[in-house]
């Protein structure tokens, strides 16, 4: 939920700004956002913090938070010739809703403010600590997918494409009308399901992880995945910090080759790209031996043996490394400096001096070591154990429909 909001108007030919006062969410509903064209609205200011704080808890994107960007105003009924809702959905942190078109194609609204509650242990809750996990979505920037889809664009990886918007309160919205409406989101492609909207135009369909496995399950047609599209994708993560990358987090675009069906990777949900850890509790917290895994956006990799995950093993594991060192030197290239200062051009110039500088500096840094990542990347993969177990977002699938070793086990 955003804090406060400032309105205005805006004509073919100037900016007529309306009477702008700072108004709490409540009086949101009583605004007729059908006058105007734009709203300017922050975040969150639930981040907001004193000296005290910032010192046991970190500085992070506080101030990105809390600082009011200008977003356009969207009704779903006149959006792209007419959007339905088909469903909610999201994960424990993120509230979406899916969207479809009048030409099939799916969006997603996925919320840009988290809920961090179901992800609260007990133990946190005993001991009164609540509002160190809630804190913690500091560490995430706001507004990171925006650039990092403009980075993917320029490295050549598919994205959702990714639009920040704001929604007010409409009959379209229904029965989700109190809890998405007066709020800003990110208006994306959806990763499954629907028309096709990737620039692969023999692509069939778009699936989940799931679903891919039982396509290869079930089909007669040989299903491979592009594992040079993967093995990018997957160091494109380490180049922008983005350690969070389960299998719910991937879609799939099913390209149809006559002889095979070729699967290439859709990256989705960049919330964690950029993350950054600072403060002293979440330093303690992030240690590679409890969270291997989280780890803060700085100019090396902390730990690369917490990068790579099941997910990797099922669907990389015996890829050549020769596939490794030409995508990484691929990014190399394709990421110069420019590339990569254009990219942070999507974001309002008041969020971008906040920090961008320091942001690309990282990736800058990152991409001059790509090479010694792949290779390293690379090496523990393939010391990695076969899996036992089917992938998180699997476990009800029929053994006949997952195979669990990995996915090109015959």
């Amino acid at each position: 939920m955003f804090i406060g909001l400032t309105y205005w108007s805006v004509s073919e030919t100037e900016e007529t700004f309306s009477t702008c006062e700072i108004l709490v969410p409540e009086d949101a509903n009583i605004i007729d956002f059908k006058k105007h064209d734009s709203v300017l609205v922050a975040a969150s200011t639930l981040y907001e913090a004193n000296l005290i704080k910032k010192l046991m808890q970190g500085d992070q994107y506080r101030k990105a938070w809390a600082t009011p960007v200008k977003l356009p105003i969207v009704f779903l009924d006149t959006l792209l010739g007419g959007m339905k809702v088909i469903e909610e959905g999201g994960g424990k942190q993120t509230h979406s809703l899916e969207l479809e078109a009048p030409d099939g194609v799916r969006y997603s609204l996925r919320s840009i403010n988290k809920n961090p509650e179901p992800l609260i242990p007990d133990f946190a809750k005993k001991l009164g600590l609540e509002n160190i996990v809630v804190d913690g979505i500091s560490a995430q920037h706001p507004y990171a997918a925006i650039v990092v889809a403009n980075l993917a664009d320029k490295a050549g990886i598919l994205h959702t494409d990714p639009k920040m918007v704001f929604v007010p309160q409409q009959p379209t919205l229904g029965e989700f009308n109190e809890k998405y409406g007066n709020r800003i989101f990110l208006l994306e492609h959806e990763t499954d399901g629907g028309t096709n909207w990737t620039p692969f135009k023999n692509a069939t369909q778009i699936v989940d992880t799931e679903d891919l496995q039982v396509l290869k399950a079930k089909n007669e047609k040989k299903v491979v995945i592009d594992t040079a599209a993967l093995v990018r994708a997957r160091l494109f993560d380490i180049l922008i910090g983005d350690w969070d990358r389960h299998t719910k987090q991937w879609g799939w675009a099913i390209v149809d080759l006559d002889s095979v069906y070729s699967t290439v990777p859709i990256p989705g949900d960049r919330d964690n790209a950029f993350f950054t850890i600072e403060g002293i509790i979440p330093t303690l917290i992030s240690n590679k031996k409890i969270l291997p895994g989280l780890q803060s956006f700085d100019k090396e990799v902390d730990y690369m043996p917490g990068l790579v995950m099941p997910f990797d093993v099922y669907f990389l594991k015996n890829v050549d490394e020769t596939v490794f060192v030409g995508e990484a030197n691929f990014l190399k290239r394709k990421l110069s400096d420019k590339v990569i200062w254009n990219a942070f051009k999507a974001w309002p110039e008041n969020i971008r001096q906040l920090h961008a500088d320091d942001i690309i500096t990282k990736i800058s840094a990152r991409r001059e070591n790509i090479l010694l990542y792949a290779q390293r990347f690379h090496e523990i993969l393939e010391k990695r154990e076969y899996l036992t177990e089917p992938l998180k977002g699997s476990e009800d699938l029929k053994l006949e429909e997952n195979l669990v070793r990995c996915f090109d086990c015959e």
